[in-house]
C-alpha cells in the first residue's frame, strides 16, 4: 500500500474522517505521524500515547463493526506553516440507528512533515446537551482552567 501524501491539513483531515466512517484500520494510521510522541483522547476515555496506543485504541473501536456517518460543523481552522489546529463539531449517525448521537466537540492537530501533513493529536470531548450551558455564570460549576 502506498502512503498517500496529503497537501494540506484539509487533505489530512477529510481521509481522517473517510477512514473513520470506513472503520478502515489502515487508511487511519496512514493519516497518523508515525511517531512515539502523537496522542488520542477518545470521548470520556483516557490519553493514548504513541503510535501503538493510538492504532490499538483505533482497532478495538473498528471491532465493533459500527459504520458511521459524520457531518461536521462549526469548523474553525488555526492553519499555520508547520502545524494546524482544527476544532470542530462531529454530528454522527450511526448505520441502521435511528436514534440521534450525541454531537462530539473535537480538536485535530496535524503536523507538516516530510510525507505531507499527518495527524498527531486528536481529543473529542461529548458537547454539552444543549439547554445546558444556560446556567448563570453565579451558579454554574467553577471552571477548573
Amino acid at each position: 500500500m502506498t502512503t498517500p501524501l496529503f497537501p494540506s491539513a484539509q487533505d489530512a483531515e477529510a481521509a481522517f474522517y473517510d477512514a473513520f466512517a470506513r472503520g478502515d484500520l489502515e487508511a487511519m494510521m496512514t493519516v497518523w505521524a508515525d511517531d512515539d510522541d502523537i496522542y488520542c483522547v477518545h470521548p470520556q476515555g483516557p490519553r493514548l500515547l504513541g503510535a501503538e496506543q493510538v492504532r490499538e485504541s483505533w482497532r478495538q473501536i473498528f471491532a465493533s463493526g459500527d459504520r458511521l456517518t459524520f457531518r461536521l460543523a462549526s469548523q474553525h481552522y488555526l492553519p499555520g506553516m508547520m502545524m494546524a489546529v482544527h476544532s470542530v463539531h462531529e454530528h454522527i449517525t450511526v448505520a441502521g440507528d435511528p436514534r440521534g448521537r450525541h454531537q462530539i466537540i473535537a480538536t485535530n492537530v496535524y503536523l507538516r512533515t516530510v510525507r505531507g501533513w499527518r495527524m498527531v493529536a486528536h481529543h473529542a470531548s461529548p458537547a454539552p446537551t444543549p439547554g445546558t450551558v444556560t446556567e448563570e455564570p453565579s451558579q454554574a460549576a467553577p471552571l477548573l482552567h
